[in-house]
């Protein structure tokens, strides 16, 4: 290496003689070989190289990936950011092949930025340029990233109703061919005209029952199993103790099943109350397969609605329907103990939105209070009109955000996540929606126990103040 090569580099090239020949003196050459993990992510900076020959390659952790950002070859500085911002690592460096580097001490650098102008330019040049460049591509890797999660979370919370109607599909199966079979001994029978209209009023009954079957305690249920099974077996029915629950899921005890049976002779009624349960679990299977059904609907129509499939990027958005889509799509997080609680205004005017973006904007800051709480808390959500505006508040009740980094929240790669957990774009993207694109407003207020981010949205997109 030569002082001539140092001077053809953008980084020393305004240097004066005296200062190029001292960083020459003072800098170490240094071999690395292939394979070396020259820097890590989150580790202390003491250090910035500049590549004489060589490759190496710069990866970042985004979830349990490495990322890479960049290839590093000759003339180009590595190390520099840390340095900067007296921050660890903000990402891995690995050699691709036998190498030769110039090491630059943290001193030696500081005491060049004090000592040359064009330095400290230079320096700003390409710290800005790769921030540009590592941001555009976290932040498509941090989308993809969210739309594996979102996948992830929509796969578990299809698979439940989808189970559930597999499941009552099955049994309705066999049901129905016990129903049917009763149903051809109870044509068999010979009743009167009374007992015909007594069987066509249960039928009935069975149907209107299983679409609001009764809800009691554990130990009231067991109390009125235990009495119709024994009503059942007074009369000498087969299977009483199989009947019974089934029946008193329907809301019948052992008074509503002697005022509906007492049309029918003891023989009669070995078919008939048989019938009317069969009828009655086939009723609940069907309405369980009605609600399994509708359940993947409303999975289906949240999801469409959150993305706004095949629709304009500017909508007129319901801020409301927006957040309740978001929360269904990040369901499989808060029911593992997260309590949501609304506080919606009444007759919220429609915003002029980037309705898309403006639920990923939701969706960050929603999955940060999740994460915060660790899962279990009170999320409170609240909306209001003011002054042309609509405002959104969301509220958790997780240790807070500490003082010194609140003003930080909202830079790019600023996270207080261990190295791999978080990519640090979530807020800064979620700040670029509403201030860049919507003209809005976004800030924060937390202290232990209580952190709540405000989102400021002009009704009329382009008249925000």
């Amino acid at each position: 290496m030569s002082k001539e090569f140092l001077r053809r580099l953008p980084l020393f090239s305004g240097l004066s003689e005296e200062d190029l020949d001292r960083l020459y003196q003072m800098a170490e050459p240094v071999f690395v070989p292939a394979g070396q993990l020259l820097m890590e992510e989150g580790t202390a900076g003491d250090a910035l190289y500049v590549v004489l020959d060589g490759e190496y390659e710069v990866t970042k952790r985004s979830g349990q990936q490495e990322v890479v950002v960049a290839v590093r070859g000759p003339g180009e500085v590595i190390g520099e950011m840390s340095l900067l911002s007296k921050v660890p690592r903000t990402a891995s460096v690995r050699v691709l092949q036998d190498s030769h580097m110039l090491k630059i001490s943290q001193a030696m650098f500081q005491d060049l930025l004090t000592s040359s102008p064009t330095a400290v330019m230079a320096i700003l040049n390409t710290v800005m340029s790769r921030l540009r460049e590592t941001e555009s591509l976290l932040m498509q890797h941090e989308k993809m990233a969210a739309l594996g999660t979102i996948a992830a979370g929509l796969a578990h919370e299809l698979n439940n109703p989808a189970a559930a109607l597999r499941r009552s599909a099955a049994q309705l199966r066999d049901t129905l061919a016990e129903w049917q079979r009763l149903t051809l001994e109870l044509a068999a029978l010979a009743f009167d005209q009374r007992q015909t209209e007594t069987v066509g009023e249960l039928r009935e009954e069975i149907v209107k029952r299983a679409t609001a079957p009764t809800t009691l305690d554990p130990l009231a249920r067991c109390d009125r199993e235990s009495d119709v099974q024994d009503w059942l077996e007074a009369r000498g029915i087969d299977r009483a103790w199989e009947l019974a629950p089934t029946l008193v899921e329907l809301g019948w005890d052992e008074d509503a099943l002697e005022q509906s049976t007492r049309a029918f002779s003891s023989e009669q009624l070995s078919v008939v109350v048989p019938w009317v349960g069969s009828g009655a679990s086939a009723a609940m299977l069907l309405d369980e397969l009605r609600k399994s059904a509708e359940r993947i609907s409303e999975i289906v129509k949240a999801v469409k609605t959150y993305s706004y499939l095949d629709q304009a990027p500017i909508q007129e958005v319901d801020v409301h329907e927006g957040l309740e889509n978001t929360l269904v799509i990040l369901r499989h997080k808060l029911k593992q103990g997260i309590n949501v609680m609304r506080d919606y205004a009444e007759g919220l005017p429609r915003i002029e939105a980037y309705a898309s973006e403006l639920n990923q904007v939701w969706t960050n800051i929603i999955d940060n209070a999740i994460d915060a709480m660790q899962g279990a808390g009170e999320l409170l959500i609240r909306t209001y009109p003011k002054d042309g505006h609509v405002v959104v508040e969301i509220a958790d009740n997780g240790p807070g955000i500490p003082d010194e980094i609140q003003t930080r929240i909202f830079d790019p790669f600023f996270t207080t996540k261990a190295p791999g957990i978080g990519t640090g774009l979530g807020l800064h993207i979620a700040y670029n929606i509403v201030v860049d694109k919507h003209h809005g407003q976004i800030q924060v207020t937390s202290r232990p126990g209580a952190t709540c981010f405000q989102v400021r949205l002009p009704v009329q997109l382009g008249r925000g103040s």
